[in-house]
């Protein structure tokens, strides 16, 4: 990024945001019930470089119930899906300060969402927010910084993010297991019934994820949710290549992290309560090293070893491809996706 920085490039610096017409300082707009409002409707050939929201309402989910949409070339669905604040790294609707490359949050206590992965379109791109509350959205603010160019090259892809939830998992009944053996023994040879992250068709790689786990489970005893093995399975192969050795390890961290951290490359940030209770935030973005695949991409995570745990499981893939698409994964309506309370299951 900062290699290439000095290069003087043939392209026109463009905005698109809230600023109000008048000239006054009414700087935002309000979204309805069940509406959605045009952050930019853009002509291309260009690319979006930066996004900049922060949103205010009366409903406490409103970073769930909010969903960020962008559609590519006049494409008759959206390639990208995702609640707002899940979309900026951080799951549950809650929010937090921290930083990343290509999200960050930040203050006032992380509502001023930030987004810099890069959006190429060759002829038009929608960017919409869709208000599936019950509740006004009152106060909208944004900025869609974007490029117009002469054109882009034949190898620049399309930008893809999609939310999905598993609530919850499908674990097992732990009647007659100790604690070790319902949380460390088991076989899962195939890695069937894991956490599904993404699965998709095309051409094209994957660039990370956000990862949400609230821990529902009941127990006095060690309680780590994440001894899960993450699983990429590249252009229909039997088994996969890409196999790691602990949910944690996956998002670079060690040893059922209690920590918040952020780096620019992987982090936390909600990292959960005592015995890993509570709602946890991970991301992983992959910028040095991104899943190449040719023809399909299916990644997905035990929920815990050998899938035994049911706890509620979210995130959001982001990913590029070489058309507009969706993966082979349905839209979850707002019901599906408002998070428990942050304490659930009291014990």
């Amino acid at each position: 990024m900062l290699r290439s920085l000095s290069r003087v490039r043939s392209a026109r610096s463009r905005r698109a945001s809230s600023y109000d017409r008048t000239g006054g300082n009414a700087d935002f707009v309000t979204v309805a019930p069940g509406a959605s409002h045009v952050l930019a409707d853009l002509e291309g050939p260009g690319v979006i470089r930066h996004l900049w929201v922060t949103a205010l309402g009366d409903d406490p989910h409103l970073l769930r119930t909010a969903s960020l949409r962008i559609t590519w070339e006049d494409a008759p669905f959206a390639s990208v899906d995702a609640p707002l604040g899940d979309f900026f790294g951080i799951g549950f609707g809650r929010s937090a300060n921290f930083a990343a490359l290509p999200v960050a949050r930040m203050p006032e206590d992380g509502r001023g969402m930030n987004c810099w992965w890069p959006m190429p379109f060759r002829r038009r791109a929608r960017i919409t927010v869709l208000n599936e509350s019950e509740h006004p959205i009152s106060h909208l603010f944004f900025h869609v910084d974007w490029e117009a160019v002469d054109a882009l090259d034949e190898d620049e892809g399309y930008f893809h993010a999609w939310f999905h939830r598993q609530d919850p998992t499908d674990g097992i009944a732990e009647d007659g297991l100790t604690n070790h053996e319902f949380q460390m023994e088991g076989l899962n040879p195939t890695g069937e019934g894991n956490y599904l992250v993404l699965d998709v068709r095309g051409r094209g790689h994957y660039v990370g994820c956000v990862l949400n786990v609230q821990n529902l489970r009941v127990t006095d005893e060690h309680d780590w949710w994440g001894e899960g093995d993450d699983m990429f399975w590249v252009d229909g192969e039997a088994r996969p290549s890409l196999h790691g050795t602990g949910t944690e390890d996956y998002f670079g961290t060690a040893w059922c992290p209690t920590q918040a951290f952020h780096a620019p490359f992987s982090g936390i940030t909600l990292p959960g309560a005592s015995n890993w209770k509570g709602q946890a935030s991970y991301y992983r973005f992959h910028l040095a090293d991104p899943v190449h695949f040719t023809t399909s991409l299916r990644f997905s995570i035990e929920h815990g070893h050998a899938n035994r745990r049911s706890d509620d499981w979210s995130s959001v893939a982001y990913w590029y491809l070489t058309e507009p698409g969706r993966p082979e994964m349905p839209r979850l309506p707002v019901a599906a996706r408002l998070p428990h309370p942050p304490d659930h299951p009291r014990t």
